[in-house]
């Protein structure tokens, strides 16, 4: 007789759950411990990168098949867009207050320590972030709204509920609420139009790739 453990490690849905889980809960102590939070972000980038690399195998149907170049170029198009729809507005609409702000120097005033911390920053944000929360958010519970064995739901089935449900999470996962819901109605119509989770990820990490960018030259460190 299997232990509630071993049933646990059997669920489908924990390869996409976990890795996010994981992510937010070491995330939220920044809040109170704003001096860990390069360190929690170090940890996290690497922990929730290693399950990612870890279950590949089991999202290997989930990132087929292969993106065409008309493809490639609408995700592209998107990324920026939501780039653009994220950065321009600043300011002018509803936030919740920020847990954590993000400090450059957060390893002491090193220049090495300072280079190391901004690559682990974008390696996380534009490579491990946006597989892990378009497994969670368009893979799995996008289609988990749809019908609870997800796993038997095309990947880009269309509901009202699940399009717009995942779109509004999505917004209330990040402090920029109403740009955070409208990303996410872009990210899904994406997926809705190419069927394909590849798409999606290729423009949530061509957006936060150029988030980091920006941040890093214009030193606006309250986007991250």
């Amino acid at each position: 007789m299997k232990s509630k453990l071993e049933r646990l490690l059997t669920k489908p849905w924990l390869p996409y759950v976990l890795p996010f889980v994981l992510f937010l809960l070491l995330t939220e102590p920044a809040r109170f411990f704003p001096a860990l939070t390069p360190f929690l972000y170090i940890a996290k980038t690497f922990i929730v990168g290693a399950l990612l690399w870890f279950w590949r195998h089991k999202y290997a149907a989930d990132l087929s098949p292969r993106l065409s170049f008309a493809e490639v170029l609408t995700a592209v198009c998107c990324g920026l867009l939501v780039l653009v729809i994220w950065i321009v507005p600043e300011g002018y609409l509803f936030q919740l207050e920020q847990k954590s702000v993000f400090d450059p120097h957060g390893l002491g005033q090193s220049q090495g320590a300072f280079i190391g911390l901004i690559a682990v920053r974008l390696i996380g944000a534009a490579m491990v972030v946006p597989v892990m929360e378009e497994l969670f958010w368009r893979s799995f519970v996008m289609r988990y709204l749809i019908k609870p064995d997800f796993r038997s739901v095309p990947m880009g089935a269309f509901t009202w509920l699940s399009f717009l449900g995942v779109a509004i999470l999505f917004g209330l996962e990040h402090n920029r609420v109403v740009v955070g819901i409208i990303a996410g109605l872009l990210y899904g119509l994406l997926l809705i139009r190419q069927k394909k989770l590849k798409g999606v990820i290729l423009a949530h990490g061509i957006t936060n790739l150029g988030l980091g960018i920006y941040v890093v030259f214009t030193g606006n460190w309250m986007f991250w």
